[in-house]
């Protein structure tokens, strides 16, 4: 299960994090490096896309009987180190799609190279047993390139059918008696989680939402943040100094050497430490949620899930 938290909590985020590795030399004939480049079909749209973002994007498409020759080539050839689609295969090939050779490639005169002298970095070795003819090798490139030209952003993939994750896959009778044992200390069917399974109608959402911590609503119904839920989950510190006085208010920092809140009326306090003086007391509404991110065993997510998604 955590697997599938991984994919639902990664999904927004993961294609920001890619790098670009695209030249700042602007090819030959080039359109404009704007962004929000969207290829299409064998050729995708290439030529005169004001917004085309890759070399392999602005040029015009490939010849498609030279697309789909080299398309039997790289599969004989490249396919085992270089990846069904360019992304990295088993041998461990890089991944095409961000190569910054390839992409400036315009007719082989890069790759070609390539293919039949080898590269000590990152260890290609040359086309064994005789290097392929040149026109083979403009035909793999031509492929290549065709590919490139559906990347929907810097290295990520062609678009493909959508995949739909059914996570609901659990027993709702053993997801009830998990919760009453680790979970009805603090939340109630009746109360703050009562009808969660109809608010929340995804289970996806409904799955990040509890194991989150962030399932507490106003009123019973509320798996929508609100300004009341969001006071539940702040973390909030008492500190008592060595004459007595207690201070409490919203945690904004603490360590080994400092402690400083915000209180109530807005004022920020802040408090040196050495090692027990001052006496510091930490509330954590989601402590219980974090212990039990290192407890769950994807049937306990699985089951959970299929319970609540009961309580309608």
């Amino acid at each position: 299960m955590r697997r599938t938290l991984s994919l639902a909590a990664a999904a927004s985020v993961l294609l920001g994090s890619l790098a670009v590795f695209v030249s700042a030399q602007e090819p030959q004939g080039g359109a404009g490096r704007g962004a929000g480049a969207r290829g299409g079909g064998a050729g995708g749209r290439q030529g005169g896309n004001p917004n085309a973002t890759f070399p392999a994007q602005q040029r015009p498409a490939g010849d498609p009987a030279l697309i789909a020759r080299g398309n039997g080539l790289y599969g004989v050839n490249c396919r085992a180190c270089h990846g069904v689609d360019l992304r990295g295969g088993d041998i461990g090939g890089p991944n095409l799609l961000r190569s910054q050779l390839a992409l400036n490639d315009q007719e082989g005169e890069l790759i070609g190279p390539v293919i039949t002298g080898g590269r000590q970095t990152p260890g290609m070795p040359a086309m064994p047993p005789q290097p392929l003819p040149a026109d083979d090798i403009k035909a793999i490139a031509a492929y290549i390139h065709s590919v490139q030209a559906t990347m929907q952003g810097q290295g990520s993939p062609p678009a493909g059918a959508r995949a739909e994750l059914n996570i609901l896959v659990g027993d709702a009778a053993a997801g009830q008696a998990y919760f009453k044992t680790n979970c009805s200390n603090c939340h109630s069917v009746t109360g703050d989680l009562q009808g969660i399974g109809g608010v929340t109608t995804d289970p996806v959402q409904l799955q990040n939402l509890w194991v989150g911590g962030g399932a507490r609503g106003r009123g019973g119904r509320g798996a929508a943040a609100s300004p009341d839920s969001a006071a539940r989950r702040q973390v909030t510190v008492t500190v008592t100094t060595p004459n007595g006085q207690k201070v409490e208010g919203r945690l904004d920092r603490i360590d080994d050497f400092l402690v400083v809140l915000t209180t109530a009326d807005g004022a920020q306090r802040s408090f040196g430490r050495n090692g027990d003086v001052p006496k510091v007391e930490v509330r954590d509404p989601l402590e219980a949620h974090r212990r039990l991110l290192g407890a769950y065993s994807d049937r306990d997510i699985h089951n959970v899930t299929a319970y609540l998604v009961t309580l309608k």
